[in-house]
């Protein structure tokens, strides 16, 4: 993708793009409860679409915070969900690891890490049940952190075809995902639009949607 046509998506959809970027900031202002509910959501994105776990996270609302294994799973498996059991799993240990870590006190944890953003990173990826570093990354995004990179098939794509990536092939393991995401970020710096409004351009320019 070039400069003249990342501007042209970024101008069509600014007032959208800018929404979704100032959304993903009042969700951490409104603290904790909030906080988890986005990182429940990227539990259910991972491996599946953002309408499928923007569903699901509908359908379960107190749940993630009160609900049972069971109870979860039931809820998802009627809402059609795929993963009904495994992510039912995955919630119950997160909510379990976020009150053994900090009490559920997410937001107090995250700005005592805040100063070292690649080991707050870490410490989602490490102590949140299955997401790794693209989900970590896409949790803190979706919470206002503006310089991770989400490197989905979407995003991955784009930039192998404008020979950002050297191949189309997602990153296998952590130094991988670093040393793509500082490749997005010298052509994030290049084409000077910030990385949080790059990524949602990107992926609107393969599915057609600003999603979160």
């Amino acid at each position: 993708m070039q400069k003249n046509e990342i501007c042209t998506i970024r101008k069509q959809h600014q007032a959208l793009i800018s929404g979704r970027i100032s959304g993903f900031e009042e969700t951490y202002k409104k603290g904790d409860k909030e906080i988890f509910r986005e990182l429940c959501f990227c539990i259910l994105t991972a491996n599946t679409s953002a309408r499928g776990g923007m569903k699901a996270i509908e359908t379960l609302g107190g749940l993630i915070f009160t609900g049972s294994e069971k109870q979860i799973s039931n809820a998802l498996h009627k809402c059609g969900y795929r993963f009904w059991r495994k992510r039912a799993d995955y919630i119950v240990e997160t909510r379990k690891s976020m009150k053994k870590h900090c009490n559920l006190q997410i937001k107090c944890k995250i700005e005592s890490m805040r100063h070292n953003e690649n080991e707050l990173r870490y410490f989602f990826a490490e102590n949140a049940k299955g997401i790794g570093m693209k989900e970590a990354s896409h949790f803190l995004r979706n919470i206002g952190f503006k310089n991770y990179a989400i490197l989905d098939k979407h995003i991955v794509n784009c930039l192998h075809e404008a020979k950002v990536f050297e191949t189309n092939e997602k990153p296998k393991n952590r130094k991988q995902y670093l040393e793509m995401e500082n490749k997005m970020n010298d052509y994030s710096k290049k084409v000077r639009v910030p990385m949080a409004e790059l990524d949602l351009i990107l992926w609107c320019s393969k599915t057609g949607e600003v999603l979160k």
